[in-house]
This record gives C-alpha cells, structure tokens and sequence, in this order.
C-alpha cells in the first residue's frame, strides 16, 4: 500500500479567473511536471477527486451562500449563452467562469475523500492538488481566489461525521488564512496555528483574539531560520497541548523567495522542514493522520519544487 495519497480533478484544471491570472490552471501543470521529472509520482496512490456533497460543505460555510454561487454560475452560463462575458466577478481579484462551481465542489471533495481514506487507514496521509484554493474563504463569502474552504469543511468534517474530539489546522501560505480564522474561531475542537507576512493581505492579518487560534504575524523579507524558530516555540508547544487527532495542512508556497506574490524568503528545505515537524506531531498523537492541501504558490518553477519537497516527507521517500 501507498500510504501518501494524492488526491486531484480534471475540473481543477477548467476554473480560471481571466488571462495573465496568478492563480491558474498551470499551477497544477507546474507540480504534475515536477514529479514526473523528479521519479516521485510512483511513490503516490492516485485518486480522483469526488465533488463534496452540499450538506458536507454547510458544516463550514452558510446555506445562503452557497446557494448565492450557485445561482451565480446559473446566471453566468445563461449570459455567454446570450453572448455576454466569460467571467463573473465575486471581489475585485477573484471571479468565476462556467467551470468554476463544479472544481471548488470537486477541491473541497478532494479534502473529504483524502479524511476519509486517511480515516479508514488507507492512507497514512494524502495530498490535494485542487484549486481553486480556500484558505480566504469565509463561512459567507468568497474572496482572494478562494470559494470554499477546502481545510476547514475537511476539519469540520472530521470532526462531524468521524467523531473526532480534537483536529489542528495549520497554514503556512505567505497570507493570513482569514477564512479559516472566520470559521474556526471560538471552538476549541479545532486549533489553528500559522504564520504569515504581515502587513499584507488580507485587511492586516488575524482579527481575533480566540484561545484556539496562534496566528503568528512576520515582517517582509523574513527567511527560513527565523520562521523555524516560530514553528519551534510558537506552533509546536501548542499542537502537543492539543493532541490533535488529525492535522490538516493550508499548504501554501508562496513565502518561496522566489514568488513575488509575497515577500519572504523561504526556499524547499524549509517546506520540507515544518513538514517533518507536522508530520512528527501527527505520529505522536494522531496516527500519522494527516490531510494536505494547496493553498497559495505562483512562480511555478518554485511551487513544483517546494511541493515536491513537502510531498517527499509525507511520503518518506
């Protein structure tokens, strides 16, 4: 058995926001490539992503809202059909086209059927190559590329329909995970850490000051050695305390050095480095159980190397 699962969809590869977009289907092209070139593909159990069911989706996100981008991608498919545009607008940075409900269906589906064989001892881990990301994403709106959230539906489902008692979430995009925060906040079965480049976006980082959350701002040009000594003092004490029985991973890359999507200074052997801490918590107190999803990452030539750095550990190979 494989136990590194890696979850994707045709469907990820459909949603785009528009030319010259950072976040674009070419970013799975990018991490498919790289480990194809690097060997590594072998050593991952492939699966095809489900579209997560609606009810599934509703333990993070609100009724009105979903049925709000529903409706949106109605309208959208009946106004190119009467010759309109391609794209519909959700906030000044994201926007959807006609593919985009059934791929954020399939990424959030992606996280839900990685629980479950992660869960069932399938797998001891798994990693979701989907995009649209999530990590933005609050429980009543979409924003900055994100439409659900992929890490905190799978959190909540774990929790919901696996009768789980205490998961952790953590988030190392070079951006505030704000969605997450919105969702999470206030409930202790959830632990949240991450660290994140601040000031930036989003509207100056985390906004609450709930015991569940340790939301660890850094200033621009921040590089590994001082990021790892967060992780040390700051994320591990924590996820010990809470003895998560599960660890889902906001798996962004975009505090690369090399992507100006943000302005810190992490390279691969940093990824690889927290992922060897996570994935230490996890086989201390969840079984190894861990749930992987991309986040952020936009020069491609980084995000296939940092992606396959994290995937190396997971995979121990």
């Amino acid at each position: 058995m494989n136990k590194t699962g890696y979850f994707t969809h045709p469907s990820c590869r459909q949603h785009e926001m528009g030319r010259g977009h950072p976040e674009c289907p070419e970013r799975l092209d990018a991490i498919e490539d790289r480990l194809l070139i690097s060997g590594l593909d072998v050593a991952l159990d492939r699966r095809e992503a489900p579209a997560a069911p609606l009810a599934d989706i509703e333990l993070a996100h609100d009724r009105m809202f979903v049925a709000s981008l529903r409706g949106l991608t109605d309208e959208l498919r009946d106004e190119i059909d009467a010759g309109g545009p391609q794209h519909a607008q959700v906030d000044p940075d994201t926007a959807l086209n006609v593919f985009t409900w059934d791929a954020a269906l399939n990424a959030a589906g992606a996280a839900i059927a990685a629980t479950d064989a992660v869960m069932a001892g399938e797998l001891e881990n798994a990693f979701c190559a989907v995009r649209p990301p999530g990590h933005h994403a609050c429980r009543s709106q979409a924003m900055g590329f994100c439409f659900f959230n992929n890490v905190a539906v799978a959190a909540k489902y774990a929790l919901q329909r696996h009768g789980l008692k205490r998961v952790a979430i953590v988030d190392f995009d070079v951006h505030h995970g704000n969605g997450t925060e919105d969702i999470v906040a206030g409930d202790p079965r959830i632990l949240m850490v991450s660290f994140y480049q601040h000031p930036f976006y989003p509207h100056g980082g985390s906004k609450s000051n709930a015991g569940n959350l340790v939301n660890l701002p850094v200033p621009a040009y921040t590089k590994g050695p001082e990021v790892r000594e967060l992780v040390e003092h700051g994320w591990i004490p924590r996820l010990e305390e809470h003895r998560p029985e599960m660890i889902f991973i906001s798996a962004g890359f975009d505090a690369h050095r090399e992507d100006d999507m943000g302005q810190m200074g992490l390279v691969e052997q940093d990824y690889a480095w927290i992922t060897q801490r996570i994935k230490d918590v996890a086989r201390r107190h969840a079984r190894g159980r861990i749930v992987s999803c991309l986040e952020g990452g936009y020069n491609l030539s980084a995000l296939g190397r940092s992606v396959e750095a994290h995937l190396r550990v997971l995979a121990d190979v």
